[in-house]
């Protein structure tokens, strides 16, 4: 992981699928658990599905409050 990665985390949407246009900081962890049972894509988008399901498994999604921009 990278700093940057983070950044990205909220400001990147979801390129396909279900909740295609959702930033990756706001998908539902369910979704994010279906990746992690049936397996990350590959690349950069399966990285950071991958990072943010660490993070919101752990409970740690709060952590990306202070880089997202303001409403």
């Amino acid at each position: 992981m990278q700093p940057e990665d983070l950044q990205k985390l909220v400001t990147l949407t979801m390129p396909y699928g279900k909740y295609q246009g959702w930033l990756i900081a706001d998908l539902p962890g369910p979704y994010l658990n279906w990746f992690a049972r049936e397996g990350f894509p590959p690349g950069e988008i399966g990285k950071l599905l991958h990072l943010m399901h660490e993070i919101d498994h752990n409970g740690l999604s709060a952590l990306l409050d202070p880089l997202r921009r303001p409403r």
